[in-house]
């Protein structure tokens, strides 16, 4: 094993795969000569050179279009936006092409790409910059929706999103293009789909994705110790959804607390909910809680950008809530 940042790991899960298949190429804003906004292509353009390291104008939705296109004549582009808030200016090359390429042209052409970049808040970045769409995308049939939480599972989700053919939407952090942790020297593929058990438990779980799940993690441990045993689960893929981990880990602790960065209407918390009632009902010793951010745009102010994100606190109000307590 070594030990190396997000950003490494992403950049090393691209390069492994441009290296084994010629038809694999990058395209995004600021990828190439200025080794990617974040830094997670660095070495991509001395290594592949210009025509598969492509730097692009401020145009989503041409490079978008031209990407999509390109799978059609033997391509497997990876897209990188430099925000998923960014995308929606993409979006309709994303849902009306991409997700449906398979099925309108009846089975004649897939669309294997992966549009890869941060989601969701980072900072004080203002309320267009802050979003988490998620479950837009995760909404869509055709589309599989991928929100690692660590270097680990990142590279392991990409090189498989890479090799799927079907359209891959990555979903990344601004925040965690530093976090470090341990890789395996040797190549490895994590299957797109599984859910992994981060901490087991016995009182309640705790279901998250997402650089937010480390609010989990904090919560669990204090809750651990006052003797409050926490499940924690890692989705990894949002869709397709590790429906089978969700619930036979409900039915172990009878309790469910589902945590997400997201506005909380209709969202991957709501799913899971729905989920739950429908296939665990019976198991269940307390109501379903979820916790999401305020249901507002996110404010630029520190102090109300706090409020308005989840946090430790409220992971451990609601699982106190879901025990009784």
């Amino acid at each position: 094993m070594k030990t190396i940042q997000f950003r490494e790991a992403i950049a090393e899960a691209m390069s492994e795969e441009m290296r084994r298949d010629e038809s694999i190429y990058l395209m995004g804003e600021e990828v190439a000569e200025y080794n990617g906004a974040y830094k997670a292509s660095k070495g991509m353009l001395d290594e592949f050179g210009p025509k598969r390291v492509i730097d692009t104008p401020i145009a989503e939705l041409g490079f978008a279009g031209i990407a999509i296109g390109s799978t059609m004549t033997g391509n497997r582009p990876i897209v990188e936006y430099m925000t998923f808030n960014f995308s929606l200016v993409g979006i309709d090359q994303i849902i009306n092409n991409a997700a449906k390429i398979r099925q309108m042209s009846g089975g004649q052409f897939n669309c294997p790409i992966v549009f890869r970049g941060p989601t969701a808040s980072a900072g004080q970045l203002g309320a267009t910059h802050s979003q988490a769409f998620e479950n837009w995308f995760a909404n869509t049939p055709g589309l599989k929706v991928v929100v690692p939480s660590n270097p680990y599972d990142a590279k392991g989700l990409l090189k498989a999103a890479i090799r799927d053919d079907d359209p891959v939407i990555f979903m990344e952090s601004e925040q965690m293009y530093g976090d470090k942790g341990e890789v395996p020297e040797g190549e490895y593929i994590i299957p797109l789909g599984v859910a992994d058990i981060k901490r087991e438990g016995t009182d309640v779980t705790i279901v998250s994705f997402g650089k937010i799940i480390k609010e989990a993690y904090k919560a669990a441990d204090e809750l651990q110790k006052e003797g409050i045993s926490c499940e924690i689960i890692d989705l990894r893929t949002v869709r397709p959804m590790d429906r089978k981990a969700i619930v036979e880990s409900v039915k172990k602790t009878n309790r469910l607390v589902i945590l997400e960065e997201a506005w909380p209407f209709g969202n991957v918390a709501t799913e899971i909910t729905y989920l739950v009632q429908d296939e665990a009902f019976d198991y269940l010793d307390a109501p379903v809680v979820k916790i999401n951010t305020a249901d507002t745009p996110a404010p630029y102010s520190p102090v109300l950008l706090e409020e308005w994100l989840p946090n430790s606190n409220d992971v451990i109000k609601a699982v106190k809530k879901v025990l009784y307590k």
